[in-house]
């Protein structure tokens, strides 16, 4: 391996993409207006997490396939055919990169596009679980590598929030305000082209020069475009898909279907065509579900439904920290006391307790323990890491509950690290109740929140 993947350490993610607190982001920035900021500004440049060698460490060592990498040149998308290629003997699958074709592309104006490294780069992985933990919002990362004085797409706008942050060169960006503010996933910014183009003929909100170190917040639907300057150009483009109102009105619309009136067939010999006789159904069916939702029995159920709903969007889109299945064997095989584990970064699990056993539930399975395990499951659980020793439970005890939890990628042996890189734990914040009663942990990274 050629480049350093050292990982971010205890950072927190969101300071070191914006200058500002967390609580001043949200309610002057997040979803609103973009926030620039000069490297001088922030904690400290990105150089643990991406370089210009790691670009070629990935085009040329680590066998990526399409869509993880793609090419654009003055806006359009490249076949794939040009940069890609069978791996030869042994890997014969015919969409891997091709280092070759890849420098041929590149030196004639192409930008590369190294897709998802959230997936495929570790120290960006582990940034983006702790992101998208403190965000509450699913991301991914894209890095765009673009040659001298090259742009990669026309002025566009995309449907999701994105912080850019600049690794390698100098790139100068253009942005301008929204035609369509705040567009959903199913509203592309070419629905509104001709508007696009025009307003990107505007004089900017923006008009900078991106040198390393400096990073943008950008809110979905603001318009922009980048050119490189002077040398090869490389940022990151974080990617946030913002959970929307318009996910919780169709997550309450689906519940409100129990609602008799709502089920009711529309009149006999309804005629769509005729606006006049649409216009009435319309208004008594919006009636009906004001009426189904504002019911105070009928509202708890829809908000438990849209909770249960959207949480498992969020396991679903921000899956847990990888296993390493070998290591982990080896681990549980030959557990002591003193290992020191914690809970599996992203992991979300209920706790339910009964009278006889303490349950671990995930989305895929169920982990009963006998209920002496109950605050040894919590406190593992809690984000922090700990020796088995130290559960509150006699050591042989300790040993098998924890072995059944390594096995079943509850937990995992921890980093080396000492509590102080833990300082966001509050342990009277570790665990929530949730409406019907369960115990509910989110553990990532030293944190600890109520799902």
């Amino acid at each position: 391996m050629t480049t350093d993947e050292r990982g971010p350490g205890d950072r927190p993610a969101l300071s070191r993409c914006v200058p500002i607190g967390r609580a001043e982001f949200a309610s002057g920035f997040w979803g609103k207006r973009p926030l620039f900021t000069r490297a001088s500004g922030l904690r400290e440049d990105f150089s643990d997490l991406f370089s210009v060698e790691a670009v070629d460490e990935l085009v040329a060592s680590r066998a990526l396939r399409t869509p993880f990498v793609r090419m654009a040149k003055e806006g359009s998308v490249l076949p794939a055919s040009r940069f890609t290629g069978p791996g030869g003997f042994g890997a014969e699958v015919g969409d891997q990169v091709d280092s070759a074709k890849v420098l041929a592309e590149f030196a004639a104006g192409a930008t590369l596009v190294l897709q998802g490294l959230h997936k495929t780069w570790p120290p960006i992985a582990e940034f983006t679980r702790r992101l998208t933990a403190e965000l509450g919002h699913p991301a991914q990362v894209n890095a765009y590598v673009t040659p001298a004085s090259s742009r990669g797409f026309d002025p566009h706008y995309d449907v999701h929030d994105v912080f850019v942050l600049q690794i390698a060169g100098e790139k100068h960006w253009r942005i301008h305000e929204p035609v369509h503010v705040d567009p959903l996933r199913d509203q592309p910014w070419s629905d509104h082209r001709e508007a696009v183009a025009a307003r990107a003929r505007e004089t900017p909100a923006i008009d900078e020069t991106f040198r390393p170190g400096d990073a943008l917040y950008l809110p979905r639907g603001w318009i922009h475009s980048a050119e490189a300057l002077g040398g090869v150009s490389v940022h990151l483009t974080i990617g946030v898909a913002a959970y929307t109102r318009d996910d919780v009105v169709r997550e309450a619309i689906a519940r409100a279907a129990d609602s008799a009136d709502l089920r009711a067939s529309l009149p006999l010999g309804f005629d769509a065509s005729d606006p006049d006789a649409v216009a009435p159904v319309v208004t008594q069916t919006v009636e009906a579900l004001i009426a189904a939702l504002s019911d105070p029995s009928g509202r708890s159920a829809v908000a438990e439904a849209v909770a249960a709903s959207l949480l498992r969007r969020q396991r679903s889109d921000s899956p847990p920290a990888p296993v390493r299945p070998l290591a982990t064997i080896a681990v549980a095989d030959e557990l002591v006391p003193s290992t020191r584990v914690q809970a599996r970064a992203g992991i979300r699990a209920n706790v339910t307790v009964e009278v006889e056993t303490v349950t671990v539930r995930l989305p895929a399975k169920t982990i009963a323990l006998p209920i002496a395990a109950r605050d040894a499951v919590e406190r593992l659980l809690d984000g922090r890491h700990v020796a088995v020793g130290e559960l509150p439970l006699d050591e042989r005890s300790a040993v098998v509950v924890v072995r059944r939890l390594l096995r079943e990628g509850v937990v995992v042996v921890a980093a080396a690290a000492s509590e102080s890189d833990f300082p966001d734990v509050d342990p009277a914040d570790d665990a929530g109740v949730s409406p019907d009663g369960e115990r509910s942990a989110t553990a990532d990274f030293g944190t600890a929140t109520a799902t």
